[in-house]
């Protein structure tokens, strides 16, 4: 197994409100298939030593920032990204509106539609762990399936 994983993440609930039962849900989900299968690899900027992974990631929202805080198992300070919310702003309110509107249509639309609903509900989450993925570049390392993740977990933030 790649030691450039992420084995622990922990959320800073810090200021956040009291998730719902489903925005709950959907923390556990992206946590519990984050920790099963992702690709995290920070990178080294200047001549700044990057120790190897595994790492705790340790996720939260500082100064109206996205902050992306890499420890070793052990505990020792691996690296941390600082990045803008402002890019994420747009796709995560797009990302919700389209969530919202596929709750409701499963509780009263014909699975045609449902499913029309849902290819656009994944284009989106597509979409913002690309924003993800870019905004990382130079700093961090991380295939789709970890962005999308990532993502899913960057919306709960948002949502607090």
């Amino acid at each position: 197994m790649s030691t450039n994983r992420i084995t622990h993440i922990n959320i800073d609930e810090t200021g956040l409100a009291a998730p719902t039962p489903a925005i709950e849900q959907e923390r556990k989900v992206a946590i519990f298939d984050l920790l099963e299968d992702n690709s995290f690899e920070l990178v080294a900027r200047g001549d700044h030593v990057v120790p190897d992974g595994p790492y705790h990631l340790g996720l939260g929202i500082r100064e109206k920032r996205l902050v992306l805080d890499a420890k070793t198992e052990s505990g020792d300070q691996a690296g941390a990204v600082v990045l803008s919310l402002g890019p994420f702003r747009q796709v995560v309110k797009d990302y919700f509106a389209i969530c919202e509107s596929y709750f409701d249509a499963v509780k009263k639309l014909p699975p045609s539609q449902i499913e029309a609903i849902d290819m656009a509900r994944r284009g989106i989450h597509n979409e913002g762990a690309r924003v993800l993925q870019e905004r990382l570049e130079g700093k961090a390392e991380i295939d789709l399936d970890t962005a999308r993740r990532l993502f899913t977990l960057i919306c709960v933030l948002h949502w607090g």
